[in-house]
């Protein structure tokens, strides 16, 4: 290699590093100078802000008390003074507040010749209004508490207390302007010192990118090879997510199926119970009670077990009822979701002898989500009853904060269990999640050991049947 072609280089190498300097200094110096003006500027909006908000707490606190004094004059029960008390004190420790954060913007440059003088003059005008508002509510106050109710009334029908209420307005709105406009100047300053930073910002970035581009041009043979690999990683990751879909799309409708052969068979269980076991337990008591005129004149002495197989009988026919009702809901089929779920809820409230606060509003969904949501608060309900120890249980069905859904929400306050450490047998979650998910839904279960369960879940609400379009065979049935 040729001497020149050392020299060449290494005069290049050290152009290079100069210039890096250059644009690492002017960036550290622009970015230095932004600061400084933004940190400044950002210190005088954070102090305006909480001049703001005491300004806002002084107003609400006034209101406050008038609304706690009110109360206590219409009801002249005493625990209207303790928040009027409160209001008062408050009110007074917000105006202080404010003396104190005038007095600290007033210190600083910046602040020192901009409506200086209107703040303190409108401070103290705003202190005075505000202490005779109190002072009128408090005469008003005791006049009342010495049974001097006429007078309590004259003093309120004389308008003092209106006219300061509506003088601290006056001048709160007053000051909120004025505080307002200099947040808008602080914000046009920020915004121009963010404006010089990007500027300079800029300006080192195009410096930096010529440096860039000397070697990106030595590295674009290894960034060609690695966009390739890039790319392999793509195509497989693309391939496996479409292969993932596709499993959980037969996964959902595997666990559609087998949801519906299981109701299927369900109800296949539940009309044979009822109309087989049925008609045998209804004939029995018919016959029993047939038995019974003749027994109690030729052997008197059975009719005590008669009634005990006619209390058999009832119980078997109970027996039968639970069980068909555990089967296939007919209160769903008959009444609709909401009656059920009441009935499911009493039921299990009076089995368990545990606290159970219901809030179900109607909601619009297919028939098959319907079951899908009396079959989630069944199983929430059973594993409470099995693993919970709870005390107080809530059921919450209404329409959902996302459009289009509607939330069935059960909730207890027993042992808890984390959500992550699931046993393997435990499939009825798993069952419920894959149930949800294939009515087009979402389900959702917050739970940590000692704190307590959340079972949620989001189904879709039917769309509402246009005019003079026939509606389904299924929500005919249901109506």
């Amino acid at each position: 290699m040729q001497p020149w072609t050392w020299f060449n280089r290494a005069r290049d190498s050290v152009l290079a590093f100069a210039i890096a300097v250059v644009v690492a200094v002017a960036l550290v110096t622009f970015s230095e100078l932004g600061y400084q003006r933004a940190s400044s500027q950002l210190g005088d909006l954070v102090l305006m802000g909480q001049s703001r908000l005491e300004l806002a707490r002084v107003m609400r606190r006034v209101g406050d008390a008038e609304s706690s004094q009110r109360g206590y004059l219409l009801t002249a029960r005493p625990d209207y003074l303790a928040p009027y008390q409160d209001a008062r004190l408050d009110a007074e420790r917000g105006l202080a507040r404010l003396a104190e954060l005038h007095a600290q913007r007033s210190r600083d440059t910046s602040d020192a010749n901009v409506d200086a003088e209107a703040n303190s003059a409108d401070l103290r005008v705003l202190g005075e209004h505000v202490r005779t508002k109190l002072s009128e509510m408090n005469e008003v106050l005791g006049m009342f508490e010495l049974g001097r109710r006429e007078a309590a009334q004259e003093l309120m029908l004389t308008g003092i207390g209106r006219d300061a209420m509506a003088s601290i307005r006056t001048v709160s709105d007053r000051m909120l302007a004025r505080e307002n406009a200099r947040v808008a100047v602080g914000l046009r300053l920020v915004f121009d010192s963010l404006t010089l930073n990007r500027v300079g910002i800029a300006a080192g970035t195009a410096l930096s990118l010529l440096l860039v581009a000397l070697v990106l041009r030595q590295r674009r043979q290894a960034e060609a090879q690695r966009l390739a690999q890039q790319l392999a990683i793509r195509a497989e990751r693309d391939r496996l997510e479409q292969e993932v879909v596709h499993r959980t799309a037969e996964l959902t409708s595997l666990a559609r199926h087998l949801e519906t052969a299981r109701e299927d068979e369900r109800a296949r269980l539940a009309r044979d119970l009822h109309d087989e076991l049925g008609a045998l337990l209804t004939a029995a008591k018919l016959d029993v009670a047939r038995l019974r005129p003749g027994l109690q004149q030729s052997a008197p002495a059975l009719l005590p077990r008669v009634e005990h197989l006619v209390a058999t009988l009832n119980s078997g026919i109970a027996l039968k009822r639970r069980i068909i009702e555990d089967l296939r809901p007919s209160s769903l089929d008959n009444l609709g979701l909401v009656p059920a779920m009441e009935i499911l809820c009493a039921e299990f409230a009076e089995r368990l002898q545990v606290r159970l606060h219901t809030s179900l509003a109607p909601v619009a969904l297919s028939p098959s989500a319907d079951l899908t949501a009396f079959r989630l608060v069944q199983e929430s309900l059973s594993n409470i009853a099995k693993h919970a120890q709870a005390r107080l249980v809530t059921v919450v069905m209404a329409p959902a904060a996302q459009a289009g859904m509607a939330s069935i929400e059960v909730s207890d306050d027993g042992v808890g269990f984390d959500p992550e450490r699931l046993a393997l047998g435990s499939h009825g979650l798993v069952g419920m999640r894959y149930r949800v998910k294939a009515e087009g839904g979402q389900l959702a279960i917050h739970s940590a050991p000692g704190g307590g369960t959340r079972v949620q879940a989001l189904l879709p609400l039917v769309a509402p049947v246009p005019q003079g379009q026939a509606v389904p065979p299924a929500i005919q049935a249901r109506a």
